[in-house]
């Protein structure tokens, strides 16, 4: 059973810590300062709940890992392509909340592979599916922003 929690909360600690990069990468290319609020915002909330998994770990003597080096750098090269050519809010938050939708994706399948493996995770897990759900209401007036 420490085997599928361990796993469980890696998968959760690595979707969350993937937002954080994600907006890392992205928030210093924002010119809009309405959605680099947003975007700071939101990394906030990120890093509590990340905070929140590293302290379930320890308490659970899980050790979590990050996103391999590998996977940082995917990410990475991936936004500064695609903010290369266009910068504008739009464009910002429709990578923004493909980033979200692939987030609350992840949940679900991690939900699937491993919930009832923890109780804790289980209530996390709900929590960050809905706060990125309220991500994706605040991302949305973005695209009607003028190309």
């Amino acid at each position: 059973m420490k085997e599928e929690t361990t796993a469980y909360l890696n998968a959760v600690y690595q979707n969350i810590r993937t937002a954080v990069q994600s907006i890392d990468d992205i928030i210093g290319k924002v010119e809009n300062e309405e959605l680099k609020k947003e975007l700071a915002m939101e990394e906030d909330s990120y890093y509590a709940l990340a905070k929140e998994c590293e302290v379930l770990a320890k308490s659970e003597k899980i050790d979590i890992k990050d996103n391999n080096f590998i996977e940082k750098a995917r990410l990475w090269g991936s936004i500064n392509m695609s903010t290369m050519m266009d910068k504008s809010a739009r464009h910002i938050a429709e990578l923004m909340l493909l980033g979200t939708f692939m987030g609350i994706l992840t949940c679900y399948k991690d939900q699937n592979d491993h919930g009832g493996a923890n109780k804790e995770i289980d209530e996390l897990i709900e929590r960050l599916k809905e706060f990125e759900r309220k991500n994706i209401e605040r991302l949305l007036p973005f695209l009607k922003e003028e190309r």
